[in-house]
């Protein structure tokens, strides 16, 4: 079929809007480490089913010490950190800025890369960093009352935001490393190694959440959630429209076009989510909203041209 991989990729765009709309609805509902707690145990259950249906055996293949460790530790920065903070960006500024936000991940990515790889930054990686703040700065800045400037946002939301889109850089250069030392053992494919790796990030993901949980509220909000039907479900399909069906097809969707125009793609949340933050949660949809997620989404694509 012609063009399967860019469909496919444009299917994870839609998959990772869905995430997080659903994120916002629940963050709101459950409370934030409620409902990362609920998603980091289903994500594991799910792939323990998925390693018995592939391999014969629930535990996850191919890790070596090394290589579990770097994953563990990636889990802690971009699921228990960066998850942290943005769902709590959801909950202060909605998904519609938070995803906005996170297309500042690749220029994370970039830096860590180029900080702990050796990897050298091109002109064109530099270029696509500005067009990126560029767009962010024309969708949050307006006119203010006293200065040229203002931030149309609440402060404490967008520090999350940018901590969040700097969190899953980093941890993606932490995952990069740690997927390095796999080792793929006889009869585990290909693609199963990413999901073992995210196996051993989401078991750093629940034992943080929980230590934070425990630390911050005790638990009897996971308690309540247990018993919230409505909120077991939206738990549900958040991990499986992330997790699972993002993460599984955009390993597809690499598979059938270049690395490249499928990363493009994929980075167009942040456009796809303006009319369904409109329906769904009412937020004001302005031109400089369109204009500036469009430079966005501009400037992640440029990182990959470089």
């Amino acid at each position: 079929m012609t063009y399967i991989g860019e469909l496919i990729s444009i299917g994870v765009a839609f998959s990772w809007t869905a995430t997080a709309l659903l994120s916002e609805f629940g963050s709101k509902r459950l409370g934030n480490l409620t409902l990362n707690v609920l998603r980091m145990a289903l994500a594991l259950l799910f792939s323990l089913v998925m390693f018995g249906v592939v391999t014969g055996s629930v535990l996850p293949p191919g890790a070596s010490a090394e290589a579990a460790g770097w994953m563990l530790l990636s889990g802690l920065v971009g699921y228990v950190i960066g998850d942290f903070c943005l769902f709590q960006c959801y909950i202060i500024i909605g998904s519609r800025y938070g995803q906005l936000f996170m297309t500042l991940a690749p220029l994370a990515a970039a830096l860590m890369a180029w900080v702990t790889l050796g990897q050298r930054m091109s002109l064109m990686s530099i270029v696509a960093m500005l067009v990126t703040l560029a767009g962010i700065g024309i969708s949050v800045l307006g006119r203010g009352t006293h200065h040229r400037l203002s931030l149309k946002l609440p402060l404490n939301g967008v520090l999350f935001a940018v901590g969040a889109a700097v969190c899953q850089g980093v941890g993606l250069v932490l995952s990069k490393i740690g997927m390095d030392h796999y080792e793929v053992v006889a009869g585990m494919p290909d693609w199963l190694v990413p999901f073992s790796a995210n196996f051993y990030r989401c078991l750093a993901g629940i034992i943080g959440f929980l230590l934070l949980m425990y630390l911050r509220e005790g638990l009897a909000p996971l308690r309540e959630a247990l018993h919230d039907g409505k909120g077991l479900t939206v738990a549900t399909a958040t991990t499986v429209f992330g997790p699972f069906v993002g993460v599984g097809f955009s390993l597809m969707a690499v598979q059938y076009t270049a690395a490249g125009i499928a990363s493009t793609l994929m980075a167009m949340t942040p456009i796809i989510i303006l009319l369904p933050s409109r329906w769904l949660f009412h937020e004001r949809i302005t031109w400089r909203a369109v204009l500036g997620a469009v430079i966005s989404v501009v400037g992640v694509s440029l990182f990959f041209l470089g």
